[in-house]
C-alpha cells in the first residue's frame, strides 16, 4: 500500500503521483509533484499538500518555479497547490536543491499571504 511505502515523506521531496481523476482545469494525469506540507504535518496525516509539475512553461507568470526534473525542463505549479491522499503518491524520484526550497518558499508566500 501506498502509505506504508510513503511512510517518511519530506517536505520539498519529488514524488510521482496520480492525479487524476480531477475536475475541470485541474492538472490531471500521472506527474512529479512537490510536497510542501511540513515535515510534522507529513508524519501525522494521511494527506499531503502538493504543488504539481508542468512541462507546459509559462516563464513570465509569477506563480510558478522552473527547474529541471528527470533532465527535463519543468515548472512548480504554485497556482495548482492542493491536498492530496498519500495513497495517490507512487515514488519519490527526486528533491528540490536548497536554492529551489527557498526561491519555491517564496513564491508560496507572495502567492497566498
Amino acid at each position: 500500500m501506498a502509505w506504508k511505502a510513503a511512510a517518511n515523506i519530506k517536505r520539498y521531496e519529488i514524488y510521482l503521483a496520480n492525479l487524476s481523476p480531477t475536475l475541470g482545469a485541474e492538472i490531471s494525469k500521472t506527474r512529479p509533484v512537490v510536497i510542501v506540507s511540513p515535515d510534522e504535518f507529513n508524519t501525522y496525516l494521511q494527506t499531503v499538500t502538493i504543488c504539481p509539475l508542468t512541462t507546459k512553461i509559462h516563464p513570465r507568470w509569477p506563480t510558478r518555479l522552473p527547474i529541471f526534473c528527470a533532465g527535463k525542463k519543468a515548472e512548480v505549479a504554485v497556482d495548482q497547490i492542493r491536498t492530496i491522499d498519500r495513497g495517490r503518491l507512487l515514488r519519490r524520484i527526486s528533491v528540490l536543491t536548497k536554492d529551489e526550497s527557498v526561491q519555491l518558499r517564496r513564491i508560496i508566500s507572495d502567492t497566498y499571504c
